[in-house]
């Protein structure tokens, strides 16, 4: 997901609790200052950059992050099923909308029971609800960023409902699968829309069943994505007032103000005892430092869910008093992908030797170090490395590309580039020979880049500012910019036939945790079919990158219950690069009021459950 994109730490795509925490018993109580705690509101911190700006669950890329998801659309609309148990990645059966899934004997079909909760319209999810779904993302999977070509959802060739039992729905598959990768990376992608209520393409139209043609499903996508990016609209548009999850929509601005209260109807285990749940929006890492500074006592902090900047970290214990301080490690990776269809700068980066240079000048160590206060740690390939898994292997734990500006720079001179440190270097031999650029790169072009990065983040200006110092050691030239997340992802599409699409580097401050597809596989990131002008990339392949060798990689992945197709799949991109590996800054630095219970364990998908959390 959760990307999805996911934010650093400092722009709250935060959160997330995944035990399950018994609800509290009401009446007031005595807090850790020793004043009566009499409240029942909530407020959550949204950093810069990570206001929520998207509700219809079909999210393109320029939408599909962890603010979207895991902080917003999930607490009303709820996934088919849901992952994070006690802080692990892991199916949690007592959240879900419906039953384990039963697959055949064959492994080519999977059959799902509904658990027969309701919309909060009194109305029944149905098998209907879930075909919807599938209707609706096969004919719109251009627009939707979990999109993976030959896989989700194109390996579902039909549905078909139980004519006998409109809560259980059968899935039929062009291939057997190994049923934990389509639990985890297929099924997870799923949430019930409610068809009785969104099967529509006006807001005057009667509801249909449109959806079970492609041009009615069109349309229907059309008209739910035009009403979902009218964020002023969201609290009276009917549309959004009939939810499956454990919070309603009260009141929503477009600057991130959001108010949400209890859905009387969620059929979930856990009911919110808060009356109310609300998230801050903030500008500036600085503003919102300053307000949970501001707090005097439990009971007037404004912000019950906050975080430290990095650049702020070593004040922690000035706040001590009154907020508990905890480290997030989320299931992710870090990275920034540069642009392999970028006519005059993709072939350059198409060569492999080019992007092994670029890596060697990558010093993750120091930007831990400096930037992050040491509140990080390195990515050296596809697989995250925290929490443990067995899908991480030792190859993937240490590093091919130790920090060498010398070895960039002799890359660099071993393939027809003449190096200028601390100007920029020019290819001098073109051509595909030994000892010469490569293909598509002409006599005198320049390793000049442009790298455009998320604004708002102190702590991202101090790695940005090493990372061109250290690029120019071999003569890279960056010409650093900064625009609002949604621009820099926006802008991080594959070039299209025509389009003026010049972007070299996008960097988001992050990179991808798995959520919600779950199991690390890179279906979603790296997965092609078809080449030149017909290539499909996945739908979050910003860069469009595509390799027959990681494809097929892939793919054993997926068929396999062997952990070595993994480490085979890992251990190549690990070497391969398909984007540029960066250390992850943790997913945030918490600052949570010492007297709101329910919050631990930390969930590793940075989801957020706030029915859990209770004053004491």
């Amino acid at each position: 997901m959760t990307f999805r994109s996911w934010r650093a730490k400092s722009l709250p795509a935060v959160i997330g609790l995944g035990a399950i925490v018994l609800a509290a018993c009401g009446g007031s109580s005595t807090s850790s200052t020793g004043a009566a705690v009499t409240r029942t509101t909530a407020t959550f911190a949204e950093g810069p950059g990570a206001q929520p700006n998207y509700i219809f669950p079909l999210a393109s890329l320029a939408y599909f992050s962890v603010s979207n998801l895991s902080q917003f659309q999930f607490l009303m609309y709820r996934p088919l099923y849901w992952f994070g148990t006690n802080g692990q990645v892991q199916l949690n059966s007592s959240l879900s909308l419906a039953d384990p899934p039963v697959y055949s004997s064959d492994g080519k079909s999977v059959a799902i029971t509904l658990k027969g909760w309701k919309w909060s319209n009194g109305d029944q999810i149905t098998a209907r609800d879930v075909q919807f779904w599938q209707n609706m993302v096969t004919a719109n999977k251009d627009n939707w960023a979990g999109f993976s070509p030959g896989e989700y959802p194109d390996n579902v060739t039909s549905t078909t409902i139980d004519p006998s039992n409109p809560l259980k729905i059968t899935f039929n598959l062009t291939q057997a699968y190994g049923s934990y990768f389509f639990t985890y990376n297929e099924l997870s992608q799923i949430t019930p829309l409610p068809q009785k209520v969104w099967d529509k393409e006006s807001a005057t139209g009667a509801v249909g069943d449109y959806d079970k043609t492609p041009a009615g499903a069109q349309a229907v996508y059309k008209f739910l994505d035009s009403q979902s990016k009218a964020i002023s609209t969201y609290d009276t548009n009917p549309l959004w007032q009939v939810v499956s999850g454990p919070w309603k929509l009260k009141s929503m601005d477009t600057a991130g103000n959001i108010k949400m209260v209890p859905n009387p109807g969620y059929g979930g285990p856990i009911k919110p005892t808060l009356t109310e749940f609300d998230e801050v929006p903030f500008t500036k890492d600085t503003a919102e430092f300053d307000q949970l500074k501001s707090a005097t006592s439990v009971n007037n902090a404004t912000i019950d869910w906050g975080y430290i900047p990095d650049a702020d970290v070593l004040q922690k214990a000035t706040l001590s008093n009154i907020y508990n301080f905890s480290v997030w490690a989320g299931w992710q990776i870090t990275y920034f992908p540069e642009n392999f269809t970028n006519p005059k700068s993709g072939p350059i980066f198409k060569q492999l030797y080019f992007r092994q240079a670029m890596q060697d000048l990558v010093d993750q160590n120091t930007f831990i170090s400096k930037a992050f206060f040491g509140y990080g740690y390195p990515t050296y390939g596809p697989v995250p490395t925290k929490p443990s898994s067995t899908f991480v292997d030792s190859f993937e734990r240490t590093n091919p590309y130790p920090y060498s500006p010398s070895k960039a720079v002799s890359l660099l001179q071993a393939n027809g580039w003449t190096v200028n440190a601390g100007g920029t270097s020019t290819c001098t031999s073109p051509g595909t020979g030994s000892g010469q650029c490569g293909a598509g790169i002409p006599q005198g072009a320049k390793a000049s880049f442009s790298l455009q990065y998320v604004s708002g983040t102190p702590a991202l200006d101090q790695e940005m500012a090493q990372f061109k110092t250290d690029y120019a050691l071999a003569g890279i030239a960056i010409d650093l910019s900064t625009a609002p997340f949604d621009t820099v992802i926006g802008n991080a599409t594959p070039c299209k036939a025509g389009s003026a699409c010049t972007w070299d580097m996008e960097f988001w401050g992050g990179g991808w945790i798995y959520a919600p597809d779950y199991e690390p596989t890179g279906d979603e990131l790296w997965s092609c079919t078809g080449s030149g002008a017909s290539v499909q990339y996945a739908g979050s392949d910003s860069g469009g990158y595509c390799d027959p060798v990681a494809q097929a990689d892939i793919l054993a992945t997926e068929t396999s219950s062997d952990v070595q197709a993994m480490y085979t799949y890992e251990d190549y991109l690990a070497k391969q690069l398909p984007v540029i590996w960066m250390p992850v800054n943790y997913a945030q630095l918490n600052m949570i009021n010492k007297n709101l219970k329910g919050t631990q364990p930390l969930d590793p998908l940075l989801q957020i459950y706030p029915e859990n959390w209770r004053w004491s």
